[in-house]
């Protein structure tokens, strides 16, 4: 796959240029999005990605057009799951619902930064060492392991986490705690100081590098194209501030997304590892032979994430139709009538 210096360029300004657009048109002027407009720009951001895909398929072929989608299916997968994260952050820091934007697209524009970094070292390591699929498939299946442990309280260990960064920040920042409209500095006394708004947005970026950690090997392990690895996560990104405010209270309710996610990162984790086998150059390994394994195809992959998350989502919103009709059931049937009784 050849892609020319200029159209990289023509894409990072079309990338900027749609990020610039969001701040100006949406976030400039603080105020809490309602669910049509969220319901609305989530929509236009996801067409996006779906025409942007439908060029890579028509220029490129099937091939990495398949290998696009299946990777930003995987990336946008993942970035739900960094929403839970993020509403736990808002509540911990109670960032005000209006200023809210603010913070979430700074930090997402911070995240893609980042990642295009990850992205970088990710291709170089690849072209010059064949041997280091081995590592991203064993950190994907350790990784996955780790998140299948912490689904039973996850919101424990994000808490655990961001208290541990917060007690950093507060040690060598001069903060104070009071918010100062969306500003990131106040004056106080004559002093500057920081906002929580500031430490709040550091939080963020910190746990998108912790996110990127992961992201990055399990979008390589779908496609070995830097363009497409950067692009997929670009338009995955891109929407996420709309899908936090559209989800709202429904993130509760994907109890299963965890485990999900961990079977589609164990699953890519053995694909890398496959994929590792068979360009095989170790001399420990087969005598630096290649060794003659089945490789999983770009098109199973993509169903077999399609899938995974559907059946996630499905029995998820089950299991809490369940549980809140068990409530409801086991409510007195009495109870308000007694309440209301007179002596």
């Amino acid at each position: 796959m050849h892609v020319s210096p200029t159209l990289w360029i023509i894409t990072c300004l079309v990338i900027l240029g749609l990020f610039v657009f969001d701040f100006f048109s949406h976030v400039r002027v603080p105020h809490a999005p309602s669910l049509k407009e969220s319901g609305f720009w989530s929509t236009v951001y996801i067409t996006i990605a779906i025409a942007f895909g439908g060029f890579v398929w028509w220029k490129w072929g099937s091939t990495y057009g398949g290998e696009f989608f299946a990777g930003y299916v995987t990336e946008k997968a993942l970035s739900v799951d960094n929403l839970f994260v993020f509403v736990i952050i808002m509540a911990k820091f109670a960032v005000p619902r209006e200023y809210q934007q603010k913070v979430l697209l700074l930090g997402i524009v911070m995240a893609l930064v980042m990642r295009a970094g990850f992205i970088a070292v990710g291709a170089a390591a690849i072209s010059t060492y064949s041997w280091v699929f081995y590592l991203f498939g064993l950190f994907l299946i350790l990784t996955a392991v780790k998140l299948l442990r912490e689904s039973d309280d996850p919101v424990d260990h994000e808490e655990q986490r961001e208290t541990r960064l917060e007690r950093f920040l507060k040690k060598y920042l001069r903060t104070t705690d009071d918010y100062d409209g969306d500003r990131l500095f106040t004056k106080i006394g004559g002093k500057r100081m920081v906002t929580p708004m500031l430490v709040v947005l550091i939080v963020i970026g910190f746990t998108d590098v912790l996110f990127a950690l992961d992201s990055i090997p399990a979008i390589y392990g779908l496609t070995a194209e830097p363009y497409l690895v950067f692009t997929a996560n670009a338009f995955a990104l891109m929407g996420l501030r709309q899908l936090y405010f559209l989800l709202g209270g429904l993130l509760d309710r994907l109890v299963y997304l965890s485990m999900g996610l961990s079977f589609i990162l164990a699953f890519i984790g053995v694909k890398l590892v496959l994929h590792a086998l068979h360009e095989n150059t170790l001399p420990f390994v087969n005598g630096g032979e290649h060794v003659a394994v089945p490789e999983i195809s770009t098109p199973l992959s993509l169903g077999v994430i399609v899938a995974t998350l559907a059946i996630t989502t499905v029995a998820s919103l089950l299991r809490s139709r369940g549980s809140r009709d068990e409530q409801m059931s086991s409510r007195d049937p009495q109870e308000p009538q007694d309440s209301v009784k007179g002596p």
